[in-house]
């Protein structure tokens, strides 16, 4: 069913005794411009302030040109040599989760 053949069971609007009937689209278009008159668009209009339209442009602008003068990047390095952290984090976690036997570890030294 479509919200604009939905027909209300509420009574017409009553204007200095006279009835007024209003269709759905006339009720729309006058909350519509209710809103409008309440200063609603201002919001709409002040989403983006000067400040964040500045910092747009700059960013759009180094995106831009940056490419352009900076030199271009070395090559990567040997694919062995990227896998060289992957190797110490998994050293490092076998290490950490490691069962140790506290009591060899530490010492019974007195002092006095």
């Amino acid at each position: 069913m479509d919200i604009r053949t939905l027909k209300t069971n509420s009574p017409p609007f009553r204007t200095n005794g006279h009835e007024l009937t209003r269709s759905y689209n006339e009720m729309r278009k006058m909350e519509y411009q209710r809103s409008f008159s309440q200063g609603h668009d201002r919001k709409m209009k002040s989403y983006f302030t000067l400040q964040s339209l500045f910092l747009l442009i700059c960013l759009t602008a180094s995106l831009l040109l940056l490419p352009l003068i900076l030199p271009p990047l070395p090559p990567p390095p040997p694919f062995m040599l990227l896998l060289l952290p992957i190797c110490l984090a998994v050293v490092l976690m076998f290490l950490a989760f490691l069962p140790s036997n506290v009591k060899q570890v530490t010492n019974n030294y007195t002092y006095m």
